[in-house]
């Protein structure tokens, strides 16, 4: 059985090797895995013009997205463990094809039959749960640690661009082509993100030199369990992400309309916020691509905690540019917690427990968010929507500082880095 290897630490010193950019194989994992979100992002949209077009009604509409939510929540578990017994690559393939299945059954079924679409929709979900964590295993698998964190976030920042560039690219060619060619164009992504990415060659080679036990699903599921309970600063830090999901993200949610309306009387504050947040991701992105912070772990976990500054400008009477401002922030924010998360996750977690970890992490992320929606307005009805807001600002701050005070959460590892001895400076004992 393989076992964790040794951290690498948060600081190293880069080999002298070519660009991201000209590497083929990271080239071709980048575009496939820009092709999987751009088709995610799209989908609920696509399906919103479908409503104003009267092809599906509003109810319908739920309907399908929550069997779309409940196929991604139970394939990304069973991916998990594929992606761990069998070559990721082939996981992507597969799970990325029937999630391009999903298009031709959503067309058949759009105005005539909602059952038809809600079992597409579930397909879909599958189809990109499984995906998933054997994406994030096989980014493992094709780049060197040295360079992980700027192949994390060269992917982020095609996803952040694409749902801030697609809403605008989607309204255009809808004005060309109906909703039927869209849904085709979004199973044309999904074919893309199933063919264009390669085989990871380096843990691929280490995780498959043993055999692989024969063992059942929740065997093997639980074993991916334990693995996570080794890395204390990996449950940590995934406790942290929830309470900011489930409370800070979706009270933002639902608050920022109602704010926006009622507040400020345009929805103006809202579409900006939403812009901001992207933009602000997108900076984020870009500056830890590069940045290698002494306690990579206490700065990534600032960084959640500053999505309590978003609802905290909600329950404020300030400036709709205040608001627009703790958006950015946020987003920032939220990119300098990810970027390193998934690389640190990468490095530490044994490759061949990689994928079955990875799919922790996203049950927790895509999981808790449909709970949160549930109870926040409820909670709003019944307390009021400043203090629903006030008690999930102090929870998007606690938890991340909480979780910081786990001993390896400082560096997002097991064992602290060794200290970077410069030519000429005398060992520190």
């Amino acid at each position: 059985m393989t076992t964790t290897p040794a951290p690498t630490g948060a600081n190293p010193a880069p080999p002298q090797t070519r660009s991201l950019l000209r590497e083929p194989a990271f080239l071709r994992l980048w575009a496939g895995t820009t092709a999987s979100g751009l088709a995610t992002w799209a989908l609920p949209f696509v399906l919103g013009l479908a409503v104003l077009h009267r092809d599906l009604g509003a109810a319908g509409l739920g309907l399908v997205l929550a069997a779309r939510t409940a196929g991604f929540l139970v394939a990304v578990a069973v991916g998990g463990v594929l992606a761990d017994r069998h070559s990721r690559r082939t996981v992507v393939l597969w799970s990325a094809l029937m999630a391009a299945v999903a298009a031709p059954l959503l067309i058949a079924g759009l105005g005539r039959s909602v059952a038809l679409m809600t079992v597409a929709a579930a397909l879909a979900g599958a189809g990109q749960g499984a995906c998933r964590p054997a994406f994030q295993a096989l980014t493992a698998e094709t780049v060197i640690p040295e360079h992980r964190q700027r192949a994390n976030a060269a992917i982020t920042m095609a996803v952040r661009s694409s749902t801030l560039a697609g809403p605008a690219l989607t309204s255009l060619l809808a004005t060309f082509l109906d909703v039927r060619t869209l849904l085709l164009g979004i199973g044309l992504l999904w074919v893309m993100a199933a063919l264009i990415p390669g085989r990871g060659a380096r843990a691929a080679a280490e995780r498959l030199d043993e055999p692989v036990p024969c063992t059942g699903f929740r065997a093997d599921f639980l074993e991916g369990m334990r693995e996570a309970r080794r890395h204390p600063w990996f449950l940590a830090g995934l406790a942290a992400l929830g309470a900011v999901i489930t409370l800070g993200y979706s009270a933002t949610s639902v608050a920022l309309p109602l704010i926006s309306r009622d507040r400020y009387g345009t929805e103006w504050v809202l579409a900006a916020a939403m812009t901001g947040y992207t933009l602000g991701a997108l900076a984020g992105a870009a500056v830890i691509a590069r940045w290698r912070p002494r306690s990579q772990g206490l700065v990534a976990l600032a960084g959640l905690a500053a999505y309590g500054f978003a609802p905290l400008s909600l329950m404020l009477p300030v400036h709709p540019l205040v608001v627009v401002a703790a958006y950015v922030l946020a987003g920032v924010g939220i990119e300098l917690f990810n970027v390193p998360w998934f690389t640190a996750t990468q490095r530490e977690v044994a490759p061949d427990k990689l994928a079955r970890v990875s799919s922790l992490d996203f049950l927790v992320s895509y999981g808790l968010a449909p709970v949160g929606l549930a109870l926040i307005a409820p909670a709003v009805h019944a307390f009021g929507v400043t203090a629903v807001l006030a008690a999930c600002a102090v929870v998007c701050f606690l938890a991340p500082a909480a979780a910081a005070l786990v001993p390896t959460a400082r560096h997002f590892a097991r064992t602290p880095p060794a200290p970077v001895v410069r030519p000429g400076a005398p060992a520190r004992r």
